[in-house]
């Protein structure tokens, strides 16, 4: 938001109260390109926004939602041991499942972690 001052001629210094409407002018210039100024900054963020954004309905290879979800878990699990320092039970706790639903999937994804 821009704020533009009204000055009347008694508030203007003795050497511009020959112009007051050159002092306003300037205000509203100084303003204006405030606003030009946001505006290409706004601009700006949302077309490198876009730039990085991948086209939905062209996808590089087929997706295949097993697949998919199968890496979420397997990068899930082993950012969650990584951080339970290879500790299953603590690692099931971050994850919000049982320690024998973790094991299973441990097994079947076959992951292997190393205890710190």
């Amino acid at each position: 938001m821009t704020k533009v001052v009204v000055s009347t001629q008694q508030d203007l210094p003795s050497s511009n109260a020959d112009q007051p409407s050159l002092r306003l002018r300037e205000i509203t210039l100084t303003a204006r390109i405030e606003m030009l100024r946001e505006i290409t900054f706004s601009l700006l963020s949302e077309l490198e926004s876009l730039g990085s954004m991948t086209p939905a309905s062209t996808p590089e290879k087929s997706l295949n939602l097993e697949d998919e979800v199968r890496r979420f878990e397997i990068d899930l699990i082993r950012a969650a041991l990584i951080k339970a320092g290879g500790n299953q039970a603590l690692a099931a706790r971050l994850l919000g499942v049982k320690h024998t639903t973790l094991n299973s999937k441990i097994k079947r994804y076959r992951i292997r972690h190393s205890r710190r």
